[in-house]
């Protein structure tokens, strides 16, 4: 479960957002219906989105009663949402609650009292456009395939530790069985009394999910050359398949692509040793991670290919691109075809941020010299090509400066080697956003003999979650000015924390 002050400063997105207990019904319909017509999400009702202040519910009863009923009746159709409150000290120090709106992704589509439809595209409400509406319409229909029931699948085909690990994460204090009656129609009662397994239940709690979806699951295929060859010229060299639940297909799957990428380490400029993969790591999962997320598991004639050749690496998942995305677009826009799964493979930190991951895949590539994954629809087959990184970095090292040489270390037996002229300083690694990082650094603090503030704490932490969060959302999340988070950055700078790049366009990373 999230703390009070998890929420306060949570960076708004595609599934969260705060709003002042002072809002308007009417303004507050518009965020719920763009969440319920894409992905889900979550409203906090009580702290101000502008300060971060806390202000809470309590003392604004009649105000509460009106925005309780926001979905209810300023939403077309109604949205089935869930309210709970969580007790807070507000802002003057008196104890209160805020309030929780839990917004569940819907398989109709919804409009306010004037008739207008929203989609949440990161952390904003976008009105749809008629043409974008009845697109939204159609593809409604498409995303309810997870809520479908599973031909012939009981509850003994579902692993309850399974669920019972789930429920621990989310802090469902129920049986397993509970929580499938209680959430997401994971396990539902039909008009014949007997019970319904949902595909989304199986997909990621079944014992053996390939018994229901034989080609539910994830295929690694290595070629030797750039090209994919058949018959007497088959070029294949490794062929690998995952199954089991989406979680272990996912875990497995980074797993073994991790085994196949390559580090290629080159003297950079300054006499610095720089490695550099074949594919940032957070490229690689997030990929693996949409491929299993976002794929029509009702085409069941094909599973997820992955495809590594000498100079790119191909996903292939079936179904076209969902919703309203489309390649022009597709940076900027999010639409789950699978929202319950997307959300279970968020609790488990696989999806950092709904909304982010391709468009920080295409940061990363660029940050790092190599083009942008390019992305096309073959017959009903997603194809996402992602170039190879070090294609561009050999290329760069292998220039030369006549005029300027750097001495290796002492084991390289006094050879030397020249510098390329204007070579630009390529980034490191990003820092991976895991647990006991903040920890580290704290103890790092400590045996300096400094002192990080609970402000230098936040700025850390959410440049660990966003290597590329600028100096003003920094400033937005923690409520204190611009001038004073260039102040802490400049304290940070060189003991826990180097930037990475240009002010535009580059990245924080972390010093351990």
């Amino acid at each position: 479960m999230m703390t009070i002050e998890e929420i306060r400063i949570g960076k708004e997105g595609q599934t969260f957002d705060l709003k002042s207990i002072l809002i308007d019904p009417k303004a507050l319909a518009i965020p719920i219906v763009a969440m319920a017509n894409a992905d889900g999400g979550l409203l906090a009702i009580g702290i101000s989105d502008k300060t971060r202040r806390i202000e809470g519910v309590n003392q604004y009863a009649e105000k509460l009663n009106e925005l309780l009923r926001v979905p209810f009746d300023f939403c077309i159709p109604s949205i089935p949402v869930k309210c709970s409150y969580m007790d807070c000290t507000d802002q003057h120090g008196n104890e209160n609650r805020i309030l929780l709106i839990d917004i569940p992704a819907s398989m109709f589509l919804h409009t306010n009292q004037a008739d207008e439809a929203y989609i949440r595209v990161g952390d904003k409400s976008r009105k749809l456009t008629f043409e974008e509406r009845l697109q939204l319409m159609y593809d409604k229909g498409e995303r309810s395939y997870e809520d479908t029931a599973v031909y012939g699948a009981t509850v003994d085909d579902i692993d309850m530790d399974a669920v019972a690990d789930y429920a621990k994460l989310l802090g469902y204090g129920k049986s397993p069985m509970e929580y499938l009656r209680e959430n997401n129609n994971f396990v539902t009662t039909n008009n014949k009394g007997e019970e319904d397994v949902s595909v989304a239940c199986i997909l990621l709690f079944g014992k053996n999910p390939q018994k229901f979806f034989p080609r539910g699951r994830t295929r690694f295929i290595r070629y030797e050359g750039i090209d994919e060859k058949v018959g007497a010229e088959m070029n294949v060299i490794k062929d690998v398949t995952f199954e089991g639940t989406i979680l272990n297909q996912v875990k497995k799957t980074i797993e073994y692509l991790e085994t196949q990428v390559r580090e290629h380490t080159f003297l950079g400029q300054h006499g610095q040793f720089i490695t550099r993969r074949d594919y940032p790591e957070f490229v690689i999962q997030e990929m693996t991670v949409n491929a299993c997320c976002h794929r029509a598991y009702n085409i069941k004639g094909t599973e997820i290919q992955i495809k590594m050749f000498d100079d790119r690496l191909v996903f292939e998942s079936p179904g076209k691109l969902p919703g309203l995305v489309k390649p022009s677009n597709i940076r900027t826009t999010h639409f789950s075809r699978n929202p319950k799964i997307a959300a279970f493979l968020k609790a488990y930190h696989y999806v950092k941020e709904f909304g982010e991951g391709l468009d920080r895949i295409c940061r990363e590539q660029e940050a790092n010299g190599a083009k942008a994954p390019s992305f096309r629809t073959d017959e009903f087959i997603l194809k996402i090509t992602v170039p190879k990184v070090t294609e561009n970095v050999t290329e760069t090292s292998q220039k030369t400066n006549r005029n300027q040489t750097v001495e290796l270390p002492d084991n390289s037996h006094g050879l030397t080697e020249k510098l390329p002229e204007n070579e630009e300083k390529l980034p490191e690694k990003l820092p991976e956003s895991r647990p006991g990082l903040i920890e580290k650094l704290v103890e790092k603090a400590k045996l300096n003999g400094d002192k990080l503030t609970e402000n230098r704490i936040t700025m850390l932490r959410l440049m660990i979650e966003n290597p590329y969060i600028s100096k003003s959302e920094i400033a937005t999340v923690l409520g204190i000015s611009y001038t004073a988070v260039g102040s802490n950055i400049n304290y940070l700078r060189g003991k826990y924390l180097r930037r990475v790049g240009p002010d535009k366009g580059g990245f924080w990373e972390i010093i351990i």
